[in-house]
């Protein structure tokens, strides 16, 4: 690189002060002598001419910004009310909820940043694309919550060897009505003494969840959080996939599913990939709303039973998914994942066509009358609620401490 430098150089004046007919000539002696294209001879050349120093010395102009500090922070507050997606799932949904908040001003949705919120503000948001969402969004984006703990313990017994195992959908499955469950403990540092658990139920096709908190992993709790979920579910459930939990295969769970005609399956021991669907939601659900801390009193209970329907209504109506539908050879010859179009469950639920009329309607009347930043405003302030309660709690009972 450094002959090629000094003979870059070394013709630079020459080529300069040159004819066009002797700047052929230069230009094909680069080309037999440094193996470059026409093309870029005239390029290194030119620039040879410009430059003092290293071609790494040279400081470049940074590109203007397009996103001004009014936008940045008008998308922040557009995120918190969205719910806190990533940026693929934002940009999808950033045209309804603008309309959203445009249409409740009563609740003051864009908070202090209404004086900020002008057309120009807007179309940019609209043509903003995920990376940049993502990119403008990382700061705020903070990370400071506690690892969390598992509390699934396989025990063999005979239900576990009566439900069979499955661990992938089979086609005739392909449908709506399979759910798949699981819990969470809400444990802090440490997994002694009694705390509570959110029960995450998901369908497997339309993303369709909802969440309850329980008092602990005792059968009884099971079977009346998921009796509650039944009953409110849009459309029948006729098939429930679990882990090896002992809270799933007992006596109570597993008559309860007999009583409702419904089919049970579980995942096979220590495969957490046999059940993907409730894992993802409790990630993306349940840590993210209820976060990491220990909630073992009664108060903390019932912030959490309280907290779980305005998720579930906020998650299930406006934020959407991707769905895997199969598989593509890439550029490089490998076999990737192949996604849908993001699509709220809401809206996958109406295309599935499972929904009887009335239930359509409900559905459509919900979804105009929910006032979303004052739906986000209460889920904030709950768990503002919870924090102030659970976060001293389960940092004296961090290691360090």
């Amino acid at each position: 690189m450094s002959a090629r430098r000094e003979i870059t150089k070394k013709e630079a004046t020459e080529y300069a002060r040159a004819s066009k007919k002797a700047k052929g000539v230069i230009l094909t002696r680069l080309v037999i002598q440094l193996g470059w294209s026409r093309a870029n001879a005239r390029r290194q050349l030119n620039h040879a001419l410009k430059r003092r120093g290293p071609a790494s010395a040279v400081k470049r102009n940074p590109r203007p910004r397009t996103y001004g500090y009014d936008t940045l922070k008008v998308l922040q507050r557009v995120w918190l009310m969205a719910g806190q997606p990533c940026g693929k799932y934002l940009a999808p949904i950033m045209g309804p909820t603008l309309q959203n908040m445009e249409n409740h001003p009563g609740s003051a949705p864009f908070g202090h940043e209404k004086a900020r919120y002008t057309p120009a503000v807007r179309a940019q948001l609209l043509t903003m694309s995920p990376a940049t969402i993502d990119r403008l969004l990382a700061p705020c984006k903070a990370l400071l919550y506690p690892d969390a703990k598992s509390s699934t313990r396989s025990v063999a017994n005979r239900h576990r060897e009566a439900i069979p195992i499955m661990t992938h959908v089979p086609e005739i499955d392909k449908q709506p009505g399979l759910v798949a469950i699981d819990t969470v403990a809400h444990c802090g540092h440490t997994l002694k003494g009694e705390f509570a658990f959110t029960l995450t139920v998901t369908d497997v096709f339309t993303g369709w969840t909802m969440n309850r908190a329980i008092k602990n992993k005792a059968a009884k709790w099971i079977v009346q959080a998921m009796d509650e979920i039944a009953t409110k579910f849009p459309y029948p459930i006729d098939h429930v996939h679990s882990d090896n939990g002992s809270e799933f295969l007992n006596d109570a769970v597993t008559k309860w599913c007999d009583v409702q005609g419904i089919r049970m399956t579980r995942s096979r021991a220590h495969h957490s990939n046999d059940n993907p669907f409730v894992e993802q939601k409790n990630g993306d659900i349940v840590r993210r709303s209820a976060f990491n801390y220990r909630y073992d009193t009664p108060a903390e209970l019932v912030l959490l039973q309280e907290l779980w329907p305005l998720v579930n209504l906020r998650k299930n109506l406006f934020l959407p998914t991707k769905k895997a539908v199969g598989y593509r050879l890439s550029k490089t010859g490998r076999q990737v994942r192949d996604y849908d179009a993001p699509r709220t469950p809401a809206d996958r639920v109406k295309g599935t066509g499972v929904m009887l009329p009335p239930e359509r309607a409900a559905v459509e009347e919900l979804l105009r009358e929910v006032d979303l930043a004052k739906l986000t405003r209460r889920i904030s302030g709950i768990q503002q609620d919870l924090i102030r309660l659970a976060a001293a709690k389960t940092s004296s009972q961090a290691r360090v401490a």
